[in-house]
């Protein structure tokens, strides 16, 4: 009972932090959402900072689930495809912390250093599919521009959310990971180039 009265209370905090802001969310209010008292709340977790603790290494977990599975083989476009809907399904399931990321990684020092390595570990990712796709023949960069792109890799990755939101109230990852695919679409090579621009046919109305 008190492990489902923990899920509870951390399903309800991420769904008011992505719905309102997490700043803008008291304990009380959570507490209150679940028709429990305070007390109860702070039973599972002691201070706000904590529950943000736990939301956060959720969220930590899955991305480095994502971005650190081995592969067997070199990954094709269709593969590529696939993990950034992944991930932006994921970033969009936690929005709360993207929503208020540098406010967030300020009065949390400790996620920061964290936001950091997952940040290193999206460039890293992003560099590996990007060398199996030239040692395959299927895209053509210099050492400079793929760097360039790696970079602006994770700056999408990292920033389309708060766009999204911005410019249209609403979170689409298969527009996000269509805007990173852009990304590389010019570097990419014959057959690859055309099978990348079939599968962006799929999101037409972007």
């Amino acid at each position: 009972m008190a492990r489902d009265t923990r899920q509870r209370i951390l399903d309800a905090a991420l769904a008011l932090f992505n719905a309102d802001g997490e700043p803008n969310i008291t304990t009380n209010r959570i507490a209150d959402e679940l028709d429990i008292s305070p007390g109860n709340l702070h039973y599972h977790f002691r201070t706000k900072a904590h529950l943000i603790e736990a939301l956060f290494a959720d969220f930590e977990r899955r991305m480095l689930e994502l971005l650190s599975a081995p592969e067997d083989r070199a990954a094709d476009i269709e593969d590529i495809w696939l993990l950034l809907h992944l991930a932006f399904e994921t970033i969009g399931a936690y929005r709360f912390i993207y929503r208020d990321l540098s406010d967030l990684c300020d009065r949390h020092r400790g996620l920061h250093q964290r936001f950091k390595g997952i940040l290193r570990l999206t460039m890293e990712s992003a560099g590996r599919l990007c060398d199996d796709l030239i040692e395959d023949g299927r895209m053509q960069a210099s050492d400079r521009e793929l760097k360039a792109t790696i970079r602006n890799i994770a700056l999408v990755s990292t920033f389309w959310l708060a766009f999204d939101q911005v410019q249209d109230d609403d979170i689409r990852p298969g527009r996000a990971a269509w805007q990173v695919m852009s990304l590389l679409s010019p570097y990419l090579i014959g057959e690859t180039r055309e099978q990348m621009e079939a599968l962006a046919g799929q999101y037409a109305e972007l």
